[in-house]
């Protein structure tokens, strides 16, 4: 479906591919389907290697102390053991440069040394690295190490370390303490306020694939294939820690299954790529579940309180968020729920601050729409309660609430129409038949119930991006980029838009991606690859269709003409307002004996982002049942109504929309990490213990979405990756609370909190 932009501004330059596309928008197929199923596609695990070492990890079992004792004589005499590092003869390593939008070239996540002294920093930490010839011998000689520890005492409490919070003066790139009016003062007199905390647990990330690398060292050049979605960081990060130059790096990552914010470096890379270099011999380091709960980071706990005022006519006169997560100096990710409220609604009053806490745990990282997954959660909760409250039905409390332009900064929205959003997902899903009295629809032991709640995730776009688009003279183009595919169908995507962009039918365009001797890319997170790829080529575009007229010379219908005045149509160029004046790739290239031509364009910096207020918003349907018998929730239907720019691929983005969706089904019934406060151990290190929806626990999923392009963006297209996740939680808890009349405020909603 397609719409005119109501808010269409003045000034805007839409990209011309909104109003004029073959492929964009339509449905295809991902093209790395068939190889992966066809078991083609090779994953980093997969890489074989002559004379490969496989890596097995001993972990420490205390959170805070040091090494006292370390006897690796067993696992070095073991059946097939090549190696056994330690502190004692790890090489020098420098300390990992943190990840951030300052620095693409990075991409740690827990920067403390690794494999440098005795320190046992949290419960978990690699102690030493067995190198065998199979994988099981690995494994087998790593339960010999025997360690003994003198312990010293942990910050593991959540509660206990709130009282040492810091507050940091900024979260991600935006301020952090934010006061407008007296907020207090207007909960203390408003005609409606609800006051209410929140809470979110651990969380883990549990792709299907899980991080490994394969590595070898040749001379002083290090090459590894990664599991990553940030190649460039990767390899900029490991040349730092080695100490040498980002040229002696090479990582290639074609295929990832799967990231969602845990696929950046970690401790298992630079353990993998210095036992290699002690070794000798490249080295396999595939982490098991229980290593993977132990050694990449995850979402931080959160305990928010929301409080909201409203006068008679349900108008906010008061938003208050305020609250804790977890961040360690070493940690270089914040948990920014309380980036959520901000961009939702105007309210007259405004106080909102989060604080961080120290523990003795591994670094937190970022897992899907960080920070405004669990935002969304405390704030659309606390509007359900609001609704109810004064007997309103909440898609109305919405309306007239909604920010027709960023409540904090002022700026106009680029586009943006959550209320479309809200009136399609709520005919699509028969919202109209919902009772809003709780407890007054029931079907034998079953309550059943209906909810909603929105959704919202920043547009980002990173500067820098860069794509190679290359025409042979046969007149046809490889787009070439350093950029990342973990499933998402980014090649897809860009062979649409690049045979769009350049005038050719599809299967005359190849996509190339995945390794650094491609063009410099960023990271494939924050849903901001395929605006930034898609800006890259934008710009590859332009300048090539220069690089093409100069190769032209004056012998030729396009004689004379700049690159402002021609565009790319059947295969070649052709003057804009005069379609006759047109010469193909294949004649510019043949007639100047060339066999193909090249240009590199780059993102550039975002500067509409400056400018504009830029979220992709969701509205977010639930209906449920709750056993009153065991307490069981069974959600039966989930609709997702979108409104975040043009779709590209509706297949693809449906796709996207979905997985977001279950993974936001997890989040609100059984996922939780659980911690030992006593001393800092992951309990729940096992896909049998820390529960992630399967198929039985996933119902109907519908999705639809506005199909506004966004002026500002290229394609007019926003990041889809993040939003599908944001507002689930919420509409779930709400359609519990219309079930069951009991208002669940923390997370995961089991069932033993129902009875």
């Amino acid at each position: 479906m397609g719409y005119v932009p109501a808010n269409w501004l003045p000034g805007a330059t839409p990209d011309p591919l909104i109003d004029r596309r073959v492929t964009l928008g339509t449905q295809q197929s991902r093209l790395d389907g068939p190889e992966k199923v066809r078991g083609a596609a090779r994953f980093a695990a997969e890489v074989p290697m002559p004379g490969l070492l496989y890596a097995a990890c001993v972990h420490s079992t205390i959170a805070r102390g040091r090494i006292a004792e370390l006897d690796i004589a067993a696992a070095e005499t073991a059946p097939g053991v090549a190696l056994v590092m330690t502190h004692r003869n790890a090489p020098k390593l420098a300390v990992v440069p943190p990840v951030g939008l300052t620095n693409l070239k990075a991409a740690g996540n827990n920067i403390l040394p690794v494999m440098q002294d005795p320190e046992i920093r949290w419960n978990g930490q690699v102690v030493a690295v067995v190198l065998a010839e199979t994988q099981e011998e690995a494994d087998h000689a790593a339960t010999l190490v025997v360690v003994r520890y003198d312990a010293a005492a942990a910050r593991t409490r959540f509660e206990q370390a709130k009282a040492d919070a810091q507050t940091p003066d900024s979260l991600m790139i935006e301020r952090n303490r934010l006061k407008r009016g007296d907020a207090l003062a207007a909960l203390q007199t408003a005609d409606y306020q609800v006051d209410a905390v929140y809470r979110t647990p651990w969380h883990n990330h549990n792709p299907i694939e899980p991080n490994a690398a394969t590595i070898r060292w040749d001379g002083d050049r290090l090459i590894v294939h990664d599991a990553t979605q940030m190649l460039y960081g990767t390899a900029g990060s490991l040349a730092k820690v080695f100490g040498i130059k980002d040229s002696q790096v090479h990582v290639s990552s074609p295929f990832v299954g799967g990231g969602f914010g845990g696929k950046a470096l970690w401790d298992h890379q630079i353990l993998g790529a210095a036992a290699a270099r002690l070794a000798g011999r490249p080295v396999r380091i595939a982490l098991s579940r229980a290593a993977m709960h132990r050694l990449i980071g995850g979402r931080s706990p959160t305990e928010q309180r929301v409080a909201l005022a409203a006068d008679a006519g349900g108008k906010l006169t008061a938003l208050l968020h305020h609250g804790y997560s977890v961040k360690q100096p070493h940690s270089a990710c914040d948990e920014a729920f309380t980036l959520s409220g901000r961009s939702l609604y105007a309210a007259e009053s405004l106080d909102i601050v989060q604080h961080t806490v120290d523990l003795d745990v591994l670094a937190n990282t970022y897992m899907r729409a960080p920070g405004e997954a669990v935002g969304t959660f405390a704030i659309e909760s606390a509007i359900d309660e609001l609704a109810y409250q004064m007997g309103m039905d909440p898609i109305e409390l919405r309306r007239r609430n909604v920010a027709d332009r960023d409540p904090v900064s002022g700026a106009p929205h680029s586009q943006s129409d959550l209320m479309l959003a809200y009136q399609l997902g709520a005919e699509r899903f028969g919202w109209q038949r919902r009772v809003a009295t709780p407890r007054s629809v029931k079907r034998g032991e079953w309550l059943v119930g209906m909810g909603c709640a929105t959704g919202s995730f920043p547009y980002v776009r990173m500067p820098g991006m860069s794509a190679r688009i290359t025409i042979d003279r046969d007149g046809r183009a490889n787009v070439a980029s350093a950029a990342q595919e973990m499933g998402m169908g980014t090649t897809t995507v860009q062979r649409q838009h690049a045979a769009d962009r350049l005038g050719l039918p599809l299967d005359s365009v190849i996509v190339t991606i995945g390794d650094t001797s491609l063009p410099f890319a960023s990271m494939a997170g924050g849903s901001s690859q395929t605006a930034s790829l898609g800006a890259a080529i934008n710009a590859a575009s332009v300048k090539l269709a220069g690089e093409l007229l100069r190769l032209a010379g004056n012998d030729t219908p396009l004689a004379g003409l700049r690159a402002g005045e021609v565009e790319y149509a059947d295969a070649g160029l052709r003057k804009i307002d005069e379609p006759s004046r047109h010469e193909s790739f294949a004649s510019i290239l043949q007639r100047a004996g060339r066999s193909d031509i090249s240009a590199i364009g780059e993102s550039g910096a975002p500067l509409e982002m400056l400018k504009f207020s830029m979220h992709s918003r969701s509205a977010v349907f639930c209906e449920l049942r709750v056993s009153e018998v065991t307490g069981e929730v069974r959600v039966d239907r989930l609709v997702g109504s979108f409104d975040c720019g043009r779709i590209l691929n509706p297949k693809t983005a449906a796709s996207q929309f979905r997985g977001g969706m279950i993974m936001g089904l997890g989040m609100a019934l059984t996922e939780e990490t659980l911690l030992d406060e006593r001393n800092g151990r992951i309990m729940s290190a096992s896909m049998a213990s820390y529960h992630v929806p399967v198929h039985l626990d996933v119902p109907d999923i519908d999705v639809l979405w506005t199909d506004i392009p966004d002026p500002r963006t290229p394609m007019g297209a926003r990041g889809i990756g993040e939003i599908g996740i944001t507002g689930v939680a919420a509409a779930v808890a709400n359609a519990v609370f219309n079930a069951t009349g009991k208002r669940l405020r923390d997370l995961p909603l089991t069932p033993d909190k129902l009875l």
